[in-house]
């Protein structure tokens, strides 16, 4: 092992198409659904159609760039390049921040699902075992992480492909419901399509939009990537599809086959519609599969974090062993360190309430504050977006994979999002985690400059 090895490109076509997939799918979608309908009923249907197609339109920002120089940590690089060396920084810390805080609360879900069938076990022994599962992958190869990342997508999407058929079966043809189909009255029928009217519906689109926080995997993914150009085209691309069929799709089966306003007293959507048509494992099956998201969430949390702290050492602003890479073409030093941090994390939640009252809620804020460094790397994306054009015309020339509606589509997707963060700083559930966000970007900004990271040639 030495500082001369560099990352490899082991990632196929399909485990790329399958890491986008499984960056946009997360255990939000199986479990928090209920939770963004109560704020707008079926309208919330639109709030993931609207929040959806400007992320797809972030990503194309990206993808423009990514196409031309396809490197790991790909939007910190653009953001250090066309920004400032600081917003490259704050890029980076953001998405390291973002991924091993949602690491630790994916590793401590594993241990409450396993309680499902081991209601005596210890939350924290499966939490120890999955992260040394995954450590051990990650370390591997990039290849192995791919392939471990292929499969816990696969799960996510065969079990949403099913629950939108049963569904259909339930709509249209009154599967499990003595063959009289439903319809679809419920879009309307409780309190009409708006039942808590616009406000209710921009309230929704600041909690939808987290669903969507780890879409941007693919840009890191750029520098381990066989045939970049050509792979990273189609990933980015396959999105837009991904959001229609399996949140918009999925949600639109749930609010159509319920009530809207029963859906608090029915647990989860996905085991009463599978439970509705007769499979009697349901709730069995559900639990495995968000066991695997689960799985899924903090796998991408090492893989992403430890190639952002990689890229932040080989700008100087991260300890030099962070740069030692093993034959294998893995950063050992930050996928081992990002792990324990993740595994550390999850720990403290379970010892610190035994000793402190009301530590559990220190937990639930440090969680809901990754919320706003999630959205760090697409707003640099968009800014990164409009100086690389305005300094590249000649790239552009017969550019193949241009951002549709240009500079124009940017502006656009920037407008909504800040719409977003003005909507969550009047929402109640959603002002704390926006404040704890804004308190750590000014704390690693002024740590950026106490450093002098600032005075480096870059």
């Amino acid at each position: 092992m030495n500082e001369e090895h560099e990352l490899h490109r082991g990632l196929s076509a399909r485990q790329i198409r399958m890491i986008a997939l499984g960056g946009t799918i997360g255990v939000g979608l199986f479990m928090g659904a209920t939770s963004t309908i109560k704020w707008t009923g079926p309208s919330v249907i639109f709030a993931y159609l609207i929040a959806g197609i400007f992320l797809f339109l972030v990503m194309r920002a990206m993808g423009e760039m990514v196409y031309l120089y396809p490197t790991t940590g790909s939007f910190a690089n653009f953001a250090s390049d066309y920004i400032h060396p600081v917003a490259g920084y704050l890029t980076a810390w953001s998405n390291i921040f973002q991924w091993v805080v949602v690491g630790m609360s994916e590793v401590i879900a594993v241990g409450q699902y396993m309680n499902y069938w081991f209601p005596d076990l210890p939350q924290w022994i499966p939490g120890v075992i999955v992260v040394a599962l995954l450590l051990c992958a990650n370390l591997v190869s990039v290849k192995a992480f791919g392939e471990f990342e292929f499969w816990f997508a696969m799960i996510k999407v065969v079990t949403i492909i099913l629950m939108i058929i049963a569904g259909f079966g339930i709509i249209f043809f009154g599967l499990g419901n003595g063959g009289e189909a439903i319809g679809l009255s419920n879009l309307w029928a409780n309190g009409g399509f708006f039942p808590n009217g616009w406000l209710g519906f921009f309230f929704a689109l600041s909690i939808v939009i987290g669903s969507y926080q780890g879409v941007e995997l693919i840009g890191i993914t750029a520098g381990e990537t066989k045939d970049p150009q050509k792979n990273i085209k189609s990933a980015v691309n396959g999105v837009i599809w991904r959001i229609l069929i399996f949140y918009v799709g999925a949600i639109f089966v749930i609010v159509t086959v319920y009530p809207w306003d029963e859906l608090g007293n029915l647990g989860s959507p996905f085991v009463a519609t599978f439970a509705k048509v007769g499979i009697t494992i349901a709730a069995g099956l559900i639990n495995f599969v968000v066991l695997t998201a689960a799985m899924s969430g903090c796998n991408s949390g090492i893989f992403s974090a430890s190639r952002m702290a990689y890229t932040l050492a080989q700008r100087g602003q991260m300890p030099k062993i962070f740069l030692k890479v093993m034959k294998n073409g893995v950063p050992v030093y930050t996928v081992t360190a990002i792990a324990i941090g993740i595994l550390i994390g999850a720990l403290l939640n379970v010892i610190l309430p035994m000793f402190i009252e009301g530590a559990d809620s220190i937990f639930v804020y440090v969680y809901s504050a990754s919320i706003l460094p999630g959205m760090v790397p697409w707003f640099m994306i968009l800014i990164s977006h409009l100086r690389f054009r305005k300094g590249n015309p000649a790239l552009l020339e017969g550019h193949p994979f241009k951002m549709p509606g240009g500079a124009l589509s940017n502006y656009i997707t920037m407008a909504f999002l800040i719409i977003v963060l003005i909507g969550m700083l009047f929402n109640k559930e959603t002002v704390v985690s926006v404040v704890i966000g804004i308190i750590f970007l000014a704390f690693m900004t002024t740590f950026y400059f106490v450093k002098g990271y600032h005075k480096q040639q870059d």
